[in-house]
């Protein structure tokens, strides 16, 4: 079983930035392909960052590219958002997502394991 917590949310005024963090416990034997979603009230949860394990190999979402960079410290089983130049539009609830053979999809159907989430809130 896997276990994922999310931390660093929180809010900031639009252009800020603000760091996720996600820890992962459980199976750590198994190279996870990783993953951060968002859903904002109202709308589908979204895909916008992917990171793979062995090559460490990113995918964005086109609302988050150039903004956003995903990484992985395998030795901390720690997958890390890093987010620039925020915009009110990205204040939303942030997910980390883990699926064994996702590979850099953003659909959530391909991901077994999420956290519980973290809220970020951008004000413009």
């Amino acid at each position: 079983q896997v276990h994922l917590v999310e931390s660093g949310g929180g809010s900031v005024q639009a252009g800020g930035s603000l760091t996720l963090s996600c820890v992962r416990s459980g199976n750590t034997y198994i190279n996870y392909f990783m993953a951060w979603f968002r859903q904002a009230p109202g709308k589908e949860r979204e895909g916008i960052a992917t990171i793979s394990p062995g090559d460490s190999e990113t995918y964005y979402a086109d609302s988050v590219k150039d903004r956003f960079t995903i990484s992985l410290d395998n030795a901390e089983n720690t997958v890390y958002l890093q987010m620039n130049s925020l915009k009110p539009e990205d204040t939303a609830m942030y997910y980390c997502a883990a699926g064994r053979y996702a590979g850099t999809s953003l659909a959530r159907e391909t991901y077994n394991y999420w956290g519980q989430g973290t809220q970020v809130t951008v004000s413009s």
